[in-house]
């Protein structure tokens, strides 16, 4: 489970990266979780789940899906909230403690699911506009993540999403495929692995090495 300090810090991020992209962010009331449904499929196509051809799991490409995912579950969050950061998620999530989910009346024991079942069922939930925090919980753990990994993980996925932001995402001028054939997901994924993430200075260091990388496939 996350710790407090951790779900504040979580917040605020998700706060800080939503504003950069509106500063009206909260009235806008985007459809986050529309984006949770899109982000659960590309999960489902690294984890591979064509049963007609030969599939191999790209873990680590999965990850990332998952800590995308957790980025517009924050902000369904924050919005159902009127964005308030001062929330108490660590509360929220020690109070939603169910081990089976009931959907478009069928009940799904979480534990009796695959990670593709899992997958499934976090976008139909989605679709519906609803979350479950253990349904996230167990795909984590699915994925061979905890939440301290998750904290981490999504620490450098905020660095990256600040990055695109400041290089042209939303007015598209942004490159997301660099000249090497690699998404920047990829190459965020090889930076944080050479990284001591406990040092001060782990947040800029994701950022300039992702700058200098991006500047070279130019």
């Amino acid at each position: 489970m996350l710790s407090h300090p951790q779900a504040i810090t979580m917040l605020n991020l998700q706060a800080q990266m939503n504003a950069k992209v509106n500063p009206d962010w909260v009235k806008a009331a985007y459809p986050y979780l529309r984006a949770v449904i899109v982000e659960g499929a590309e999960a489902m196509e690294h984890r591979g789940w064509k049963w007609w051809k030969k599939q191999d799991c790209d873990l680590k490409q999965l990850q990332m899906e998952l800590v995308d995912i957790w980025h517009f579950t924050l902000s369904h969050i924050l919005l159902a909230h009127g964005g308030d950061q001062t929330l108490s998620l660590h509360e929220l999530m020690q109070s939603d403690a169910a081990d089976s989910i009931s959907f478009d009346g069928i009940h799904y024991p979480i534990q009796s699911l695959d990670l593709v079942g899992k997958l499934e069922l976090n976008i139909g939930l989605a679709a519906a506009r609803r979350i479950s925090i253990p349904l996230f919980a167990a795909l984590l753990h699915d994925c061979e993540m905890d939440w301290n990994e998750l904290y981490l993980q999504y620490v450098g996925k905020n660095v990256l999403n600040f990055f695109r932001q400041d290089n042209g995402y939303k007015t598209g001028t942004y490159r997301k495929q660099w000249d090497d054939g690699r998404e920047d997901n990829e190459h965020l994924v090889e930076i944080m692995q050479e990284l001591d993430s406990d040092k001060a200075d782990f947040q800029h260091s994701l950022y300039s090495n992702l700058q200098d990388r991006y500047q070279r496939s130019v």
